[in-house]
Parts: structure tokens; sequence; C-alpha cells
């Protein structure tokens, strides 16, 4: 564990130092809302239960608030950042405040849906204030691509957070919380209000933990059954027989697959579990 001092961390005097210094205006195009609030991160490091020999990644780190607070609890932390410009400055924000951690920091410089590959060792644990507006696309790739990660705790719109936690039969339940089940299994962890954000969101925040699992035995590969779930709440509003049957060829080549699947033909895509999905993508003729 480091000796990081608490003021090493940044509060909103700091925060709005860094930004005026660097000329940064957070923008809602890349859904920029900074941390300001140093207890709220170390909260978040908290509740992600970041250990000593973690390899954390973090994707969206800004002008770094959370990234300090993890190298204080984790082995190694690396950073995915798109802004050129808070690119560019964070591996300085991290020498001057935490020098005798710096070592244990790597910078990507890229959108994290084109990251394919990170430096060092392989990433034990996924922690990030996600952006609102990529946040479902991101969190998936990122499991995807990484299966070393077996923990994960992300910040987001609280109504993300309280779809991608959902348990089939709820309101909110769809093509999100299915995806995110075929990784994890997946709880809400908490919630996070506006004013220890700059800008302060006209929405509020959630934490939503995802713990790694197996997917579903099943002979169809993951894309299959994702089509089957994209298809099933495309049209959510109608029967899977109906909602099915452009993936399936027709409404009774739907039917015939549903059927095999123990599913009835007349249920709705938000009554189904992931393994119920898998077992209609297996089922198609």
């Amino acid at each position: 564990m480091s000796t990081t001092e608490p003021d090493a961390l940044l509060g909103p005097a700091d925060i709005r130092e860094l930004a005026a210094a660097l000329g940064v205006r957070p923008t809602k195009q890349r859904g920029q809302n900074f941390v300001i609030d140093a207890n709220t991160v170390r909260r978040i490091v908290r509740t992600a239960e970041v250990r000593p020999d973690d390899v954390v990644v973090e994707v969206g780190p800004g002008l770094g608030s959370l990234t300090l607070a993890l190298l204080e609890a984790a082995d190694r932390v690396v950073a995915v950042e798109i802004d050129d410009t808070l690119a560019a400055a964070l591996p300085a924000t991290i020498t001057a405040r935490v020098p005798e951690r710096a070592t244990r920091f790597s910078l990507v410089h890229s959108d994290a849906m084109d990251v394919r590959e990170l430096p060092g060792p392989p990433p034990t644990a996924l922690v990030a204030n996600l952006p609102y507006n990529v946040a479902v696309p991101v969190l998936l790739h990122m499991l995807d691509r990484f299966p070393t990660i077996e923990r994960t705790l992300v910040m987001v719109q609280a109504e993300v957070a309280d779809r991608l936690a959902a348990r089939p039969g709820n309101k909110v339940y769809g093509v999100p919380s299915v995806k995110a089940n075929w990784y994890a299994e997946v709880r809400r962890a908490g919630a996070i209000g506006r004013n220890v954000f700059w800008p302060a969101p006209n929405v509020d925040s959630g934490l939503v933990s995802l713990v790694r699992r197996d997917p579903p035995k099943t002979t169809a590969s993951k894309r299959e059954v994702f089509a089957v779930v994209d298809a099933a709440f495309a049209q959510r509003r109608k029967t899977l027989r109906a909602a099915l049957a452009g993936w399936a060829g027709s409404p009774a080549a739907a039917e015939a697959a549903l059927v095999a699947a123990g599913v009835s033909p007349q249920a709705r895509g938000e009554s189904l579990t992931v393994e119920e999905f898998a077992r209609i993508a297996e089922a198609r003729a």
C-alpha cells in the first residue's frame, strides 16, 4: 500500500485550477463531469474492493481524481483517455502529486472502444467513472476484450445503472441487462449525488458492481446469443414469436426454436434470463 498523503487527492479548487491551466472546459459531447470530492473517489475505490496486488484499468480518467485514489490502493493503474489535452496532462499530475507511484502508472491515449491490448500485466479490475453517452458499449467491450478483469465497479447515470442491474421481469430489463449478465453477476452498489461533480450533471449517478462469472454453457456463440437478444428487444412489446420472426426467418420458425428451447412463444424478451436466450440461439434450425 502507498503512503500517499490525503492532500495528494484532488479537491474542488485543484480541479478548477488544473482545468484553467489546461484551458479545459468539460464537454457534453464526451460526457465529461469531473469528480471534485476526495471522499467520493475513496468510497469508489473501497466499494470496488481494490487490492494491493490489483492491476486496475480506468477508462476516462479526466484530470485524475479517481486515478490518484486508485494508485493509493492498487499495484498498478492503466488509464485510457481519448481527450488529447487530458491525456497529455495526466502523467505530469501523477508525477507531481504521487511521485513514488508514478512508475506504477501507464497511460493509453485512445478511444476505449479501439483498445485491443494494454501495457504491462493483464488487468484484474476495471474501475471507472464512465462517460454517460458511451457507458454500456465501453463496459461490454472491456469485459469482452480483457477476460482477466475479475471485478468491475463503474459509475454511470442512475438510469443506466438500473438497466445494467435489472433482473428479468423488471420494466427496465433489456439488452444491457442481458449482455452484462453474460459476463458477470451484476448488482447496484450505491448512489452518487450530483454535487460531487464539476460541472454538476442534470442526472443522478449510480455505482454498478460486476463480478466475472462463466458465461452460460451453450453450443451457440456469444455473437449468436446476442443476435437473439437484440432481436427480442428491438420490438419489446411484441411476443417473442413475432419479435424473433426476422431472426428465425418466419414466425413459424421462431415458434419452433422457442418451443425447442422450452420458452413460451407468447413470452416477451423482458421475462427471459441470459441462459434462456442461449437456449433459443442453440435451437435455431
